[in-house]
């Protein structure tokens, strides 16, 4: 019984998923679909298309970060 129980503390321990997660792969996925829609209309507005590239850049990023760490890679 007490093996059992430091085998599921240990697996909680390890386990880095966040509740948040989904919410940061959500949100860029939405930026995504932003920055593609300013780069197809025919009126570009270029500060728009700044601030969402780098936004999608920052959360592209997290989301490498964050899917390495649930890989144990950091």
């Amino acid at each position: 019984m007490f093996l059992a129980e430091e085998a599921a503390k240990a697996a909680q321990a390890a386990s880095t998923f966040n509740g948040f997660d989904v919410f940061v792969i959500l949100f860029t996925i939405v930026i995504a679909i932003g920055v593609v829609r300013l780069l197809a209309s025919p009126k570009k507005n270029i500060f728009a298309i700044g601030f969402g590239g780098i936004s999608l850049v920052v959360f592209l990023v997290m989301d490498a970060v964050m899917v390495m760490s649930w890989m144990g890679k950091i």
